[in-house]
């Protein structure tokens, strides 16, 4: 332990007689290393958010949405009215005929602005069904959701999103209170929990008012009337989603495989699209798994270079001290001692380097999400990885340097000026 001390001093004390060589050696090394855990930190931070967006919508759940078909206005032409979507016959086709299903919970929704006094906030208002925040595993913060009285009744009642309470009412109290949606009043029974993202802040859900599905398709109908460009486009379409909950996760593939079998036959056209979450949960964690070798690799690059930059200038140090080398040879020094000794220089930059740009490859990620507002995640592993690297460099590219030094002839050595 001693003899490995008194090397690791006579290297320092070697590399501090050329300070800013050294300096500039180590650089290569920090900007390697800095890189690798900035470009990490950066894709796990992207990936983590993909992946938790995903989740939110839920891996056991399945989600049918209704798409306009491309060829749809063609037939339609003259009468200006395009059919097209889900319809309720969907909803119990899906029931009676999976047995693995657990939950529906159809939905229609329209865009309205929604008002309380003399603020508004333009809002989609959705139609739904009471088992619309079980299959969401979601719930209420204040009051109550829609209930199966109020589907009997086509209530007027609403629920708000976080959001939407928070916009309109501020520090008041919401429930108990009338909104104006549309032309029509609605009781407000409840506001929701928020929904918070990945990022801490608020999602489009929290920004949606909830009434039941009679009610909204009771007052808003089948048909929705648009005005653009002076042309007034008519659509009529019975529900815009369909949301499916899957009772075990291992079989949600092969459901909505049978789903879109189903949809199939009834829709002549392709007027509706399936969203697995699991299965866009499956592929966010393959992304990033390519990202990762990707960016890792276009870092590594970096330490590549540092790494020729170091073994370049411990050529150029035993060059330069030649007759230091032969003196030790002439003294009893072995080819072993030499060996060491070199190698401990190299592996002093490197690690050195390695040090600081672990320190540089944490601030910069925090800067980044600071100023970028991305989100950047710093893991233990590519800490690890980048400084295990770092000195693996070392290593590497000061085996032939050392070898080169320890091989000298001693006599040719002593003769060196």
């Amino acid at each position: 332990m001693f003899w490995l001390i008194q090397i690791i001093k006579l290297g320092v004390k070697s590399l501090l007689l050329h300070k800013m060589r050294s300096a500039l050696t180590v650089l290569g090394i920090v900007f390697g290393v800095c890189s690798v855990i900035a470009m990490l930190s950066i894709g796990e931070g992207a990936s983590q958010e993909a992946q938790e967006r995903i989740r939110l919508l839920g891996t056991n759940n399945i989600i049918i949405e209704a798409v306009k078909p491309l060829d749809a206005g063609a037939s339609e032409a003259k009468s200006r009215l395009v059919e097209y979507g889900l319809k309720f016959s969907d909803v119990i086709a899906i029931q009676k005929t999976i047995d693995e299903i657990d939950l529906v919970t159809p939905m229609r929704d329209v865009r309205k602005d929604v008002r309380y006094r003399n603020k508004s906030i333009d809002a989609r208002v959705i139609g739904t069904v009471p088992e619309y925040l079980e299959l969401m595993d979601w719930g209420v913060s204040k009051g109550r959701f829609v209930t199966v009285v109020d589907q009997n009744k086509t209530a007027n009642i609403c629920i708000l999103g976080d959001a939407v309470a928070n916009k309109l009412f501020g520090f008041y109290e919401p429930v108990g209170n009338d909104v104006k949606v549309g032309n029509e009043y609605y009781r407000v029974v409840g506001v929701l929990l928020p929904r918070l993202g990945p990022s801490g802040g608020s999602t489009a859900l929290d920004k949606d008012v909830y009434i039941p599905l009679t009610t909204a398709y009771y007052r808003f109908g089948e048909v929705i009337m648009e005005l653009s460009s002076g042309s007034t486009n008519i659509e009529q379409i019975q529900l815009q989603q369909i949301n499916v909950r899957v009772k075990d996760v291992s079989k949600v593939l092969a459901v909505s495989k049978s789903i879109e079998a189903i949809l199939e036959k009834k829709h002549t056209r392709k007027d509706f699209k399936l969203l697995v979450p699991l299965e866009l949960l499956q592929q966010a964690e393959e992304t990033k798994r390519i990202f990762n070798i990707v960016l890792g690799s276009i870092a590594g690059i970096s330490l590549l270079v540092g790494g020729i930059g170091i073994m370049n200038i411990m050529l150029a140090t035993v060059t330069e001290r030649t007759r230091e080398i032969g003196i030790r040879r002439a003294l009893g020094a072995r080819k072993r001692d030499i060996t060491v000794q070199f190698l401990v220089e190299t592996i002093v930059l490197a690690g050195f380097g390695g040090l600081l740009g672990i320190g540089l490859g944490i601030i910069i990620p925090h800067m980044v999400t600071k100023y970028a507002e991305m989100r950047t995640v710093v893991t233990t592993e590519s800490l690890v990885l980048s400084f295990g690297i770092s000195a693996a460099t070392g290593v590497v590219f000061g085996i032939y340097p050392a070898w080169r030094a320890a091989n000298m002839d001693p006599i040719e050595a002593l003769r060196h000026e």
